[in-house]
């Protein structure tokens, strides 16, 4: 079964997609961009402030399922630029612990929607 998990906290799909899929206790998250929710701005003018924005919209999504980064097992980063990864990377560690870091991979990509600097979507189980 599948349950579609939604929350205000985090922009709204920009296309015919979910915030989020549910399944038994595996949560699929949309990869998230830096849309501030509150004024659904774009943050582009600092990597780690767009970054920021990302992991807090990923945060808010987690939230809305009853889970948190503690619960994430699998990440995937898409990045404009590799020469962002040292900052993107940063910010990103911030919110998790580094012993129980979930495995990950971090693309570099021609372009992303609205012409972003970053996109991270997570993958989280809760037992």
């Amino acid at each position: 079964m599948k349950t579609i998990i939604t929350t205000s906290d985090a922009p709204q799909p920009i296309g015919p997609y979910n915030q989020a899929i549910l399944s038994g206790n595996t949560l699929y998250t949309s990869g998230q961009i830096a849309i501030d929710p509150t004024n659904n701005s774009l943050i582009t003018h600092n990597i780690k402030a767009e970054t920021t924005q990302v992991m807090e919209n990923l945060e808010a999504v987690l939230k809305a399922a009853d889970m948190a980064f503690c619960h994430v097992v699998k990440a995937t980063i898409f990045i404009a630029n590799m020469d962002d990864f040292g900052e993107i990377n940063s910010v990103y560690g911030s919110y998790f612990d580094e012993s129980t870091a979930p495995a990950r991979e971090t693309v570099q990509v021609a372009k992303l929607p609205k012409n972003v600097n970053v996109e991270i979507s997570v993958i989280a189980v809760k037992s």
